[in-house]
Parts: C-alpha cells; sequence; structure tokens
C-alpha cells in the first residue's frame, strides 16, 4: 500500500459522507415540506367538511320550522 492511499482513500471517504448529508438534508426538508403541505391539505378539507356539515344542519332547521 503506498502513502497516497492513505491518503486519497480517507479524502474521498470524508467527500462521500459530504455530499451524502447535503443530499440527505435536501431530502429530509422536501419530505417535511411535503408533510406540511399535506397537513395544510386536510385541514382545509376538515374545515369545508365541518362548514358543509353546519350549513345542512342549518338548512334542516330552517326546514322543520
Amino acid at each position: 500500500m503506498t502513502s497516497g492511499h492513505l491518503i486519497f482513500i480517507p479524502a474521498i471517504l470524508v467527500i462521500g459522507m459530504f455530499i451524502g448529508f447535503l443530499f440527505g438534508s435536501r431530502v429530509a426538508q422536501d419530505r417535511l415540506n411535503l408533510e406540511l403541505k399535506r397537513q395544510a391539505e386536510r385541514d382545509a378539507a376538515k374545515a369545508a367538511r365541518a362548514e358543509r356539515k353546519a350549513s345542512r344542519a342549518k338548512a334542516e332547521d330552517a326546514k322543520e320550522d
């Protein structure tokens, strides 16, 4: 094993870990943003359902009177 291996192999490992960290953090951030977007969509749908349910209940109360 030459002295070049003592420098080259650890350098490549460090570079690989750095690139992996960068890509991994980007993927994690994208995943978090997607989850937040889905949660916002669920909340909006839930609010819309509650509003429709309230308007139906109001309409039924008006019919009964």
